[in-house]
């Protein structure tokens, strides 16, 4: 089998909702793209992913790719993804890790066709189904963050995660009002995303670790490592960083020989695929760590997370990041929450994923080739 094309369709995400997750995002709203890859074999089988979010569209990522990606898959066998991904990743200065992230995704979807099988069980399957959590975006105000909790436990949910609104006292504030109104039982998480300097980070921590929270997630800058060092030292609250950390899979190595995390965070998007989210894995299992899966950015990022998360036993959570309409598109169906508060892993061969192409023509603007 040997690939004959690379192609991304763009096509167009509108109506976002007014929406921020931190000072790194801003308020962003109204449109965006999306960009379908879709690598075609001389066998007819075609691998998808999605390219882009509703805070960065595909267009930011798409032409490189093309340009600098696409020549080195043509010809050969979509296969052999190891070989294949070593070396998209030797062109990361060019292309972007979430092109590569891209193009990874579609090779893995082909394979799991290729066999019939979805890629989890590719993977060595070690589940089929993982608790989730509600991650918030940046809200309105102390109570809004309480009621929302509140909503999403009445309705099975097993955790909450707080962006707050990066003003370490106010985020302080929230972070009591949610604990006061989920109970002292209930999973909570808080992630600052970046927002604080080393003396911030260190009140906040303490008032999380006080308030009994599961997990403090990126708290400083994300090349800190020796404030995050000094910081692992002083909590006992556990740490979550790297999701952002610069680099790729071999940057993980400082965090572990510093002992400057107690977690280790990826996803395709922001990682480069699914085969460095693999290897992290194994990793972080090596050092009797678990590896967190960061939400992917689109709809079909999140399903090619799902069947990492499905595959390995260290990764408690599946994140579904909040409002809904400014993260899920372009998919007929998509990855849903069950009245227990799981998601489900997918059985259908590769992605399994099932692509609103109606939806796709209709919004299309472009296509890449």
């Amino acid at each position: 089998m040997k690939i004959t094309d690379v192609s991304c369709t763009l096509f167009a995400w509108d109506d976002i909702p007014a929406t921020q997750y931190g000072r790194h995002t801003g308020k962003f709203s109204g449109k965006s793209q999306l960009g379908l890859v879709t690598i075609q074999t001389d066998e007819g089988l075609e691998g998808h992913a999605f390219l882009g979010s509703a805070m960065r569209g595909a267009h930011n990522d798409a032409a490189a790719m093309i340009q600098y990606l696409k020549p080195l898959l043509m010809g050969q066998d979509p296969l052999e993804r190891e070989r294949l991904w070593q070396a998209m990743w030797q062109k990361s200065r060019s292309a972007t890790y979430r092109a590569i992230g891209a193009m990874d995704v579609a090779l893995w979807d082909i394979a799991g066709k290729a066999v019939g099988l979805p890629i989890t069980k590719l993977l060595g399957a070690y589940r089929s189904r993982v608790p989730a959590y509600a991650s918030s975006a940046v809200l309105e105000g102390v109570e809004a963050y309480a009621d929302e909790a509140v909503r999403y436990k009445s309705s099975g949910w097993t955790a909450y995660k707080i962006h707050p609104p990066t003003d370490p006292a106010v985020d302080v504030e929230v972070c009591k009002a949610v604990r006061k109104a989920v109970g002292d039982a209930y999973t909570v998480m808080l992630d600052p995303t970046w927002a604080y300097q080393y003396p911030e980070a260190l009140r906040v921590g303490r008032a999380a670790e006080d308030l009994g929270f599961y997990w403090y997630e990126d708290p400083l800058a994300d090349d800190d490592i020796l404030a995050y060092v000094k910081l692992k030292q002083q909590l006992s609250i556990p740490i979550l960083a790297t999701e952002y950390s610069p680099g790729g899979f071999t940057a993980y190595a400082p965090w572990l020989t510093m002992q400057a995390t107690d977690f280790l965070r990826g996803d395709v998007a922001v990682k480069g695929g699914i085969t460095p989210l693999v290897k992290t894995a194994h990793l972080a299992e090596a050092f009797h760590m678990n590896f967190e899966v960061h939400h992917g950015g689109n709809s079909l990022n999140n399903v090619a997370n799902l069947h990492v998360i499905m595959a390995i036993r260290n990764c408690e959570f599946f994140e579904v990041l909040l409002p809904a309409a400014a993260q899920k598109y372009g998919l007929a169906e998509d990855i849903e929450v069950d009245r227990d508060g799981f998601v489900h892993a997918i059985d259908r061969p590769g992605l399994g994923a099932v692509i609103d192409v109606d939806l796709i023509e209709r919004k299309k603007l472009a296509v890449l080739r």
